[in-house]
């Protein structure tokens, strides 16, 4: 239900009229399809790995895949990382690490590491993928609704796994799900679009963009856990956060 709002809400906001004829004529078309796709791909990818091996692993693997866009910047687009900025990365890495895992370290059994290796592969080909998209095919008009059928693509796909995975175990789908579907859509698509804005923007480079993004929804994600939920956190998550802090202030100033 979530990708359905935020689709609605992309169309919402283009400006221009939305010709359904006209749409598979656009040259970001194709990657529209295919970023759909993996959305729902990876989506599951964490929630396998959250079930199976633990949601701070899973957290770990999906942040930690700031690596793989980042990399893409500097040897595709000849980014400029100076000796403060890959120190920012590093330490972006190790927050993530830090604030990410609660009472105890991680821990992966070897017969298990296949899903934590594709969520971390999956997160950083969508996140390079909306890069490459957005610098190759894009112009600004295009970003809602460019999100729009991104995310029609991933409803579409998301359906298409619900009756396929229906036919061996039955699926129940209950109003908290549809509200919690509803309450997510709007910021789900806002968080494509802001990123393509950004991506946009000369101010940083691409690899400042991502890791800036993925530490900082890992600390304020903490931070709203410690405040609405009284989440108890310990002296290393707090370490995480002092270490996010100072890896966004390297990342973004110099």
């Amino acid at each position: 239900m979530n990708y359905v709002v935020a689709s609605v809400v992309g169309v919402l906001f283009y400006k221009g009229d939305v010709i359904l004829t006209e749409i598979p004529q656009q040259p970001w078309f194709w990657g529209t399809l295919v970023l759909g796709f993996l959305f729902i791909v990876v989506f599951n990818l964490i929630a396998a790995t959250a079930q199976k091996v633990g949601i701070s692993v899973a957290s770990v693997a999906t942040k930690m895949s700031l690596v793989i866009p980042v990399l893409f910047g500097v040897s595709v687009y000849n980014e400029e990382l100076g000796p403060l900025k890959v120190l920012g990365v590093l330490l972006a890495l190790a927050a993530v690490y830090f604030v990410s895992v609660k009472n105890r370290s991680l821990s992966v059994q070897k017969s298990s590491l296949l899903l934590p290796i594709s969520v971390f592969l999956g997160s950083g080909i969508v996140d390079t993928s909306i890069k490459y998209i957005q610098e190759i095919y894009m112009v600004e008009d295009d970003y809602p609704l460019f999100s729009a059928i991104v995310f029609a693509s991933a409803a579409i796909s998301g359906i298409v796994f619900l009756i396929l995975k229906s036919a061996k175990t039955p699926v129940k789908v209950n109003s908290r799900n549809i509200l919690g579907g509803i309450a997510l859509g709007v910021p789900n698509y806002f968080s494509i679009y802001f990123l393509l804005k950004a991506l946009q923007s000369d101010i940083l480079n691409s690899a400042s963009i991502f890791t800036i993004n993925n530490v900082a929804i890992v600390m304020f994600s903490t931070l709203l856990g410690i405040l609405l939920f009284k989440e108890k956190i310990s002296t290393k998550n707090w370490g995480g956060i002092a270490l996010a802090i100072v890896s966004i202030i390297l990342v973004a100033v110099f």
